[in-house]
């Protein structure tokens, strides 16, 4: 299995390097970080406008190239470059981050496993309450755009909060700047995760569970499993062991492609609660014909591709006997 994820590293590490190479040149070509200066009044002069650029390597009338090969040689030395203010754009990476990646993964966690759980039970209890209630609900959830979404439970939020008196559910920003001490500030933390982290929780479980019963429903009728209740296993063990396990295999190769459309999604979420992540960057970036910040947040995302790629191809092998010998 070492070799086999050897292998799978080095094929995630090339498209790394190409999506992040290639997100640049798109970046290069399509802002104009030179319209932030001439858009001021007064106007600086044309030479200290091209120096400026030229300082931060963001100069349109340096060829594309020559700007990527600066880039590149930076990116290799663990700089990001200098953002359309001048600032360090490893100072805003390092700020946002974190953020980002907190929301991303308790999303991915708890959707992914709640998604399998309700696909799973909604197929061995196939067209009873708990089935159809569950189909409904997916499809509701999948209907609805992301950021519809996240402005209905913000709008849910602030009725209850209105309702209850108090501000029970936070629905804006990471923490309340105005709590002191590190319980109380954690627990701050936490109540301003809940909404944003539910948001991305129901569009993942909804999407899993619909793979998921379906794929739950070929195993349920399968040999192997009629053979293995006959050898005399219980029914939940039989269906644990060998059915759920020999389910999940076609939806393991799914959490790559869904990654991506987390991340999508959550630029959407960022920037309705007001969290300052890579998804919020990424929106203000491109708005500020920022070249760098937008070619940072592209190589962030093709990491976390590459990382939930190496993680699915763990459980793969964890889970299929035939990856660990090949």
């Amino acid at each position: 299995m070492g070799r086999f994820l050897l292998r799978r590293l080095a094929n995630y590490m090339v498209l790394v390097i190409v999506a992040s190479c290639l997100a640049y040149f798109l970046a290069a070509l399509s802002l104009n970080p030179r319209s932030n200066f001439e858009s001021k009044n007064p106007r600086p002069p044309e030479a200290v406008i091209s120096k400026t650029l030229q300082e931060y390597n963001l100069d349109p009338h340096t060829p594309v190239f020559e700007r990527f090969g600066h880039w590149a040689a930076d990116v290799a030395t663990g700089n990001l470059g200098k953002n359309v203010k001048g600032g360090s754009v490893n100072d805003d990476f390092g700020r946002r981050v974190g953020v980002s990646v907190r929301l991303l993964l308790i999303s991915t966690l708890l959707g992914s496993l709640g998604g399998v759980f309700l696909g799973a039970w909604g197929a061995i209890r196939q067209y009873r309450f708990f089935d159809r209630f569950t189909t409904l609900g997916s499809f509701f959830v999948l209907a609805m755009p992301i950021f519809v979404i996240a402005i209905s439970l913000e709008l849910l939020a602030v009725n209850f909060n209105h309702a209850a008196g108090s501000t029970v559910l936070q629905y804006t920003g990471e923490y309340d700047p105005d709590v002191n001490g590190f319980w109380a500030q954690l627990l701050s933390r936490f109540n301003h995760l809940i909404l944003p982290t539910l948001t991305l929780v129901l569009v993942q479980m909804a999407t899993y569970s619909r793979y998921q019963r379906n794929t739950m429903l070929d195993v349920l009728g399968s040999d192997f499993l009629r053979t293995a209740r006959a050898k005399g296993l219980r029914r939940r063990t039989a269906l644990i062991k060998h059915g759920l396990r020999t389910a999940v295999l076609p939806i393991v190769p799914l959490l790559v492609y869904n990654v991506v459309l987390l991340f999508t999604g959550a630029t959407f979420t960022e920037k309705i609660f007001n969290w300052h992540g890579m998804g919020e960057w990424l929106v203000d970036s491109i708005n500020t014909n920022d070249t760098n910040s937008v070619a940072a947040v592209s190589l962030f995302t093709a990491v976390v591709v590459l990382v939930a790629g190496l993680l699915s191809d763990v459980i793969y092998a964890a889970l299929d006997p035939r990856v660990r010998v090949s």
